[in-house]
């Protein structure tokens, strides 16, 4: 085999969003090159597009809690359970979903 079919099937394994991504530079959740390929979360059955940081494994995510900052000028967030999906949007209509 050549190195080129051995990496064939990890590249399918990187169509799947990781389980935890978070859009804050601040957190050690941010993963730049997976957000430029625009991840869509879809939280108990509604895509939503408001999401600040999410889990799947541990059914949550976290949203912005209106225009309301701390004191360093960071916006609240709110964590909201239940279940979780994401997907890379960059795949199409049939991208594969990662759900728990």
């Amino acid at each position: 085999m050549t190195e080129e079919q051995n990496s064939a099937p990890a590249a399918g394994a990187g169509d799947v969003p990781p389980d935890r991504l978070a859009i804050n530079p601040r957190s050690p959740h941010f993963d730049a090159e997976k957000l430029q390929r625009g991840v869509g979360i879809r939280f108990k059955g509604v895509v939503r597009t408001n999401v600040e940081e999410y889990c799947i494994s541990e059914g949550w995510v976290r949203v912005q809690a209106g225009k309301t900052m701390d004191r360093k000028g960071q916006p609240l967030t709110i964590k909201l359970n239940g279940p979780v999906e994401a997907w890379y949007e960059d795949l199409g209509e049939n991208a594969p979903v990662a759900k728990a």
